[in-house]
């Protein structure tokens, strides 16, 4: 029985190596750190559009809230000239904040950042800055600030 699990798990490690690549496809799940901090997902439409995903708290003391996003994004990948695959992406989408006292928040994102694409194993890096115009309850301007890290799924 060892034998056949020792086959089984070398086979697996074989099929995984070999269809590692660079991460312009499929879902990754991640962490974000920043303002806020917390769980990142991306889920890729094609080599150049994704969905982007957060669900995180904000530790900031006038804050202090759940927060969840969605970006619709696009990857420039002509911008940074370099051996690697380094895109800038920029995008727009949601954020809905849901705090004590009353800090609950619905407002628009424009995003902007920078990917690190890694070419032989399953992960991206990332740093962003998201301004977002909070429209419920009432008017007011923030800014998100992350750098994070995801491993892709096949």
């Amino acid at each position: 029985m060892q034998k056949v699990f020792l086959f089984a798990a070398v086979l697996v490690n074989f099929y995984a190596l070999n269809s590692i690549q660079a991460q312009d496809k499929g879902f990754g799940l991640g962490v974000i750190i920043g303002e806020p901090t917390g769980l990142s997902a991306k889920y890729w439409l094609d080599k150049n559009k994704a969905l982007d995903f957060g669900l995180a708290y904000s530790f900031v003391q006038s804050v202090n809230a759940l927060s969840i996003h969605c970006d619709y994004i696009y990857h420039d990948y002509d911008v940074i000239k370099s051996n690697l695959r380094i895109p800038v992406y920029y995008g727009f989408g949601a954020r809905l904040r849901v705090g004590n006292d009353n800090k609950n928040a619905l407002g628009a994102r424009a995003v902007l950042g920078i990917l690190y694409l890694d070419e032989q194993y399953p992960f991206d890096v990332f740093a962003e800055i998201a301004p977002v115009f909070n429209l419920f309850p009432k008017t007011s301007l923030q800014v998100d600030l992350a750098i994070g890290a995801r491993y892709y799924f096949r």
